[in-house]
């Protein structure tokens, strides 16, 4: 076939769906019209985002066989979260190459070549790899190369809820430089499904990103719905299904999958939007003995270590100090999520007992309460031990945790949360606690909690005090019946 016989990307589409006695939506048509665009520019890095059920997976289908159309000698790597959802992608352009009218010469003699998760059509060249091959995230992609890269779904929940997952998948798909050959294209379709999504438009520094994963990537991102509140396809999504979906997924998987917001979709009961941020530093007034934060008197100090050893991967050792205002609002300042130095002569208990001994030191923090639950019942002499070098007058207080873990979080936070009483000094970001909040659930029993469990902690120790007003009575909002 002559590159005059190559039609365009949109009318192949028209053909196609006239074919299937269906008309081509206008949201359609932009998609086409887009990737045709790129792939005559010669764009290589392309993302697009389109809502849930918006057909733009049958898009880049229908794309993948026009590609083929257009040159039989390309190689095509389709690549999903397992292996079932990349082989749909395959079976589909099969189906699209056997019945199209411009492409039904495409289809082989034998019928090997015909397979249900790769095929080859007829083509000029005698190429190793097949024209389209489907592969699961966890398959080895070694060894195989491909001129087009489609990465369908490869972000669904059971790849990113967690940040060892999330990590995982960034790994694997940087393998995919491995696998094009050069100045192949890249595709990726999808809808985000967690705040620390591949296909965020910025960088989340808090977890050491310094640009976003898909930096470099041209976007076509189609929300359900526009800014003047207009469906993106009323023939099949009008303003009153768009609202009964909103009100039955919920308003963080709505965002998420419906207009490409990067949310946490497993609606997690600890909300970071309920937190107040803080960039200021302790300034304590030796001649009146006054500590302040951000202007605010602090009236209390409340320092809890939840302590751990061990592999990487396991439990974290977490030191969480929390200051208490004159005004009943909580300042967490410092959560230290303590490291170990391989190199160093000291043994691990004794490196994590002088730098929390250090910490109690800047902090000037009266006590700490240490958790001696397993291996926490020979540190309370260590610690002791390495304040007393350190001149540190600070107590230390033994404490055993007897109820579960998930209780104690909630109880801790919950009021303080819904109250936005919570203070979280700035640097406390670039820490794992805010992603343990955002994928903290109650009854999960994987996800990482060290950080909350130690904040909840320090939160159990600080006193309650009620708020008063300047004329230092009690304020109560009570709602009556009665008419005044």
């Amino acid at each position: 076939m002559t590159k005059d016989n190559i039609v365009e990307f949109q009318l192949f589409l028209i053909l196609w769906n006239r074919r299937q006695n269906m008309t081509t939506p206008a949201i359609h048509f932009r998609m086409a019209g887009w990737l045709q665009n790129a792939w005559e520019t010669k764009e290589t890095r392309l993302l697009l985002q389109a809502f849930r059920s918006s057909g733009k997976s049958t898009i880049a289908g229908l794309f993948a066989a026009w590609l083929l159309h257009s040159d039989p000698d390309l190689r095509i790597l389709v690549l999903a979260a397992d292996l079932a959802l990349a082989r749909k992608m395959v079976r589909n352009v099969k189906r699209i190459i056997e019945r199209h009218p411009l492409t039904t010469h495409l289809k082989p003699d034998r019928a090997d070549q015909w397979g249900a998760d790769r095929f080859t059509v007829k083509r000029h060249l005698e190429l190793r790899d097949p024209s389209m091959l489907a592969s699961g995230m966890s398959a080895n992609m070694t060894g195989s190369r491909a001129d087009v890269v489609i990465s369908d779904d490869v972000e669904v929940p059971k790849t990113c809820d967690t940040a060892e997952k999330r990590e995982n998948l960034r790994e694997r798909l940087a393998e995919i430089d491995y696998v094009m050959v050069p100045g192949g294209t890249q595709l990726y379709i999808g809808t985000p499904h967690s705040w620390y999504t591949i296909y965020a438009p910025e960088p989340r520094t808090e977890t050491g990103e310094d640009r976003p994963f898909l930096e470099a990537f041209e976007r076509l991102v189609i929300p359900v719905w526009d800014e003047e509140g207009q469906s993106a396809w009323p023939e099949r999504f009008s303003v009153e299904d768009i609202e009964r979906i909103r009100r039955s997924t919920g308003p963080q998987k709505f965002a998420s999958q419906m207009l490409l917001r990067p949310a946490n979709i497993t609606e997690g009961r600890l909300d970071p939007a309920q937190l107040q941020f803080y960039d200021g530093g302790l300034q304590y007034y030796r001649e009146i003995n006054r500590l302040e934060l951000e202007g605010r008197q602090m009236v209390s100090c409340s320092a809890w270590w939840d302590p751990a050893f061990g592999h990487a991967g396991g439990d974290r050792s977490v030191l969480a100090v929390v200051f208490t205002d004159d005004e009943g609002d909580y300042w967490l300042h410092r959560l230290v999520y303590l490291s170990i130095d391989k190199f160093d002569p000291d043994d691990e208990a004794t490196q994590q007992c002088r730098a929390v001994a250090w910490q109690a030191s800047l902090l000037k923090i009266p006590c700490i309460t240490l958790e001696i639950n397993g291996l926490g019942r020979f540190l309370p002499a260590i610690l002791r031990r390495e304040l007393a070098k350190k001149k540190v007058a600070c107590a230390v207080q033994e404490a055993t945790s007897t109820r579960p873990k998930n209780i104690r979080i909630l109880e801790a936070f919950d009021a303080v949360l819904a109250a936005r009483a919570l203070h979280i000094n700035a640097e406390i970001k670039k820490t794992p606690f805010i992603t343990e909040m955002q994928e903290w659930q109650p009854t999960s029993k994987n996800s990482h909690d060290d950080g909350l469990d130690a904040v909840a902690g320090a939160l159990s120790l600080a006193p309650v005090r009620l708020k008063y007003d300047r004329s230092g009575t009690i304020q109560h909002t009570i709602k009556t019946d009665f008419e005044v």
